[in-house]
């Protein structure tokens, strides 16, 4: 074969077939450096955003990581998009955590250390959310949480797994942290700290454009700014509502059934008798015989039984068949026999001898069904309510999953159905911030902006007397909004942002002339624009901890964190403005060897040196088993969660 090849390639047509077959080699080589070479540091290009060890993480991995991420942020803040998510850095977060997880898992790989199959199924059988109505383990329930979190079996217990193996690695590094005395003392101390300063603020508006400006400029900022004008999503909702009300006359009681309850209950309705007694119970025949004797003569039960140190019982409505399961038939019959007013003559029980006063008779005669008809249709009528509209939410249940409509259903339930205005996921109506959806939507609306448009679903709502049916007809997906439509937007953006300029530029200046030795007042007075007093700060840590409830403002902050003697700058909130932070003078009282600020502080320090110590060893699994990221895969992941590619 091998002679065949050699004797074919000394031929012109063995030798243009040789060709074409290098080429064909030189062509894979090429793709194959195209496809996976175009990398730094050996990761690969396309399919991988990182490489932690010899774990690849993929791009599908961060793209579901971060869609995960934004669900968890939007539990809190519903309308957050997902290029804010981005913006905010929410992106980076996601993909260090992906890499703390992967090292993690490298390293216990390395070690040996596990977290088997049968230690993750122990895991989620103790999970109380997985838990059915008895209380044991529930595979439905399991399941149906997993579809809830839109994850699968496998990836559930890949991540209890990694949990378990966090507990066994981080926990003995971080468990029992203390602080040392000296260290304690020293931060206990800083609550003593006095500091004394300005803080200035340098308002964007007051150093923002206030001439007309150009389409073209404002043109060029939305381009480079399209994420601050991206408008969020905003969802349609048609629903109607429905009670017992729906059912017509479904909930009438028949005679037949009428007739049917009666006879089921008719002991109930049967002539009764039930009686109230004062009683006493004594060991022997003729102590009850005695006391009997002595309440017939005329002494009152009562002081016969202090006298013979016991206590007379009042027992009240009790009717003979109870009497008798409690006490005896013979006491029954005893007790039932006597009159009213007299006493009843002793009989015995398993607990003794009992002597009674009757106290009272009462009798209730047999009631015919004409006389209790009103009663059992009331009855009838609640309980026909009741499983009634359980089943007709039943009925469009499986309507809905046969693929019926909410408009047919409605026509063909007689339902009145309401269309609102296009929503935000906070429930507010997108233009009207002020307005919001009837409250009536407000157990559904979680679900709603989750559902797909026209597929409709049923809820009840609180106390399950009333039912929710509801669909989402139009979705508009978050996207930036076009220029001509927000112009004057933009316009005040860009004035903001070239005002945020020139107060950076100022703050700068300010900084200039205040370290080379002017006063704060001199460089801020030497400013052609009207700015706000500065405000003048002389306050303790100890003060500045008791404020811990309310959010600390960010140049106070600055403040207690620069060194005496110092000023600086800071970015406001929200393009406010610049903060020009000046720190005059800090002084330090003395701190007693007991104070319980140390005990308080030891107490509180413990746990931030335990998460510290577990920092540091994340970070040395990291450098033991090496990463790499694929900074081109990032952006390409960038842009595919932001819609541009």
């Amino acid at each position: 074969m091998l002679q065949f090849f050699r004797n074919m390639f000394k031929t012109k047509l063995g030798l243009a077939l040789a060709l074409v077959f290098l080429g064909l080699i030189a062509l894979a080589f090429a793709s194959a450096d195209v496809s996976s070479t175009g990398t730094f540091g050996g990761v690969a290009g396309g399919d991988r955003v990182a490489v932690v060890g010899d774990q690849k993480i993929g791009t599908s991995d961060l793209i579901r990581a971060a869609n995960n991420g934004l669900d968890r942020v939007r539990q809190d803040r519903p309308t957050i998009t997902m290029q804010t998510f981005v913006a905010e850095k929410g992106l980076e977060q996601v993909l260090d955590a992906l890499i703390d997880r992967f090292s993690l898992k490298g390293f216990a790989e390395k070690y040996g250390i596990r977290a088997g199959a049968n230690l993750v199924n122990s895991e989620i059988r103790t999970i109380p959310a997985f838990r059915g109505p008895d209380g044991n383990f529930s595979e439905t329930a399991y399941r149906q949480v997993l579809a809830q979190q839109r994850i699968t079996d496998a990836q559930a217990r890949d991540d209890l797994g990694t949990s378990l193996l966090s507990q066994q690695v981080f926990m003995p590094a971080s468990f029992g942290a203390t602080v040392p005395q000296k260290l304690a003392y020293r931060y206990a101390q800083l609550f003593k700290e006095r500091r004394q300063g300005t803080i200035a603020l340098l308002p964007s508006a007051a150093y923002a454009p206030k001439g007309p400006v150009s389409d073209s400029t404002l043109k060029a900022f939305y381009d480079s700014n399209r994420a601050l004008f991206v408008r969020p999503e905003r969802r349609v909702i048609r629903f109607a509502t429905f009670d017992a009300a729906a059912l017509g006359d479904r909930v009438n009681p028949t005679d037949a059934e009428i007739a049917a309850r009666y006879e089921r209950d008719k002991a109930q309705y049967a002539a009764s008798e039930t009686r109230n007694f004062t009683q006493i119970i004594v060991p022997t025949e003729a102590a009850a015989k005695s006391i009997r004797q002595r309440v017939e003569g005329g002494a009152s039960l009562e002081a016969v039984a202090r006298e013979a140190g016991l206590r007379a019982a009042p027992v009240t409505e009790v009717d003979r068949k109870a009497l008798a399961g409690q006490a005896s038939e013979a006491v029954a019959k005893a007790y039932f026999s006597a009159a009213r007013g007299s006493v009843a003559q002793p009989a015995r029980s398993s607990l003794g001898w009992h002597v009674a006063r009757i106290d009272s008779v009462n009798s209730k005669p047999a009631r015919t069904l004409a006389q209790v008809r009103g009663e059992i249709e009331d009855a009838l009528r609640t309980e026909k309510r009741s499983t009634g509209l359980a089943n007709l939410a039943i009925e469009i249940e499986d309507q809905i999953s046969d693929g019926a409509t909410l408009s047919e259903i409605a026509e063909e339930r007689g339902l009145e159905l309401t269309t609102t205005q296009p929503a935000l996921a906070d429930g507010r109506i997108y233009r009207s911030p002020n307005e919001t959806l009837p409250a009536i939507l407000a157990p559904a609306l979680s679900t709603a902006f989750q559902m797909e448009e026209e597929e409709p679903e049923i809820a009840p709502l609180a106390g399950g007397q009333d039912y929710l049916v509801y669909e989402v007809s139009d979705i508009t997906p978050a996207a930036t909004a076009p220029f001509g439509e927000i112009k004057e937007v933009v316009a005040q953006s860009w004035r903001q942002a070239e005002g945020m300029k020139a107060a950076q530029a100022a703050a700068d200046r300010i900084l200039k002339k205040v370290r080379s030795g002017t006063t704060l007042a001199a460089a801020l007075a030497a400013e052609k624009v009207a700015l706000p007093s500065p405000d003048a700060v002389n306050l303790t840590r100890e003060q500045l901890a008791a404020e811990r409830e309310r959010r600390i403002p960010p140049p106070l902050a600055l403040l207690f964190s620069m060194a005496e003697g110092t000023t600086k700058k800071l970015e406001g909130p929200n393009k406010a403005g610049f903060y020009v932070v000046n720190l005059a003078d800090v002084t330090m009282d003395n701190l007693a060897k007991d104070d319980p600020l140390i005990a308080q502080a030891r107490t509180q320090m413990g746990p931030l040196l335990g998460d510290e110590f577990a920092k540091q060893l994340s970070f040395a699994m990291r450098d033991e088993l090496g990463v790499e990221r694929n900074q081109s895969a990032i952006d390409a992941v960038r842009k595919q969660l932001l819609g541009e590619n």
